[in-house]
């Protein structure tokens, strides 16, 4: 069965999702104190932007001991892909181009970053070869 497309989510709801992969589940009001309270947010906030992570089926929660705990149902790896993909959609029309003329601009590249990289690159001429 196909795994149905998900909506898109802010900068914000990354970063929450992030939070929960990092600390592994938790309640709301933990998660406003640990992720919410650094960033100002308020515990509405938080709850509200939970819910919609939820809506969007990115959290799933259960009930435990009376308190609603939330975990990812992603690994954060899936989400920032889909992050990155959609982005690339929506905002620069589907072209790799505008990224990747970013990225060679950076001066920040780490061996291991340039390594992944190349790998990347690597793999993408060998499916272009197998096709």
């Amino acid at each position: 069965m196909a795994e149905k497309p998900r909506k898109s989510i802010g900068d914000q709801e990354l970063a929450l999702l992030q939070h929960l992969s990092e600390h592994g589940d938790a309640s709301v009001g933990e998660v406003a104190a640990a992720f919410g309270e650094p960033r100002g947010l308020a515990r509405s906030t938080v709850l509200t932007m939970m819910e919609r992570l939820r809506a969007k089926a990115y959290l799933r929660r259960r009930q435990v001991g009376g308190v609603y705990r939330y975990a990812p149902v992603a690994q954060s790896g899936d989400v920032m892909r889909h992050a990155v993909g959609s982005f690339v959609e929506k905002t620069l029309q589907g072209s790799l181009s505008p990224f990747v003329a970013w990225m060679s601009e950076r001066t920040e590249v780490s061996d291991d970053e340039l390594a992944e990289l190349e790998a990347l690159v690597a793999n993408l001429q060998s499916k272009r070869k197998e096709s």
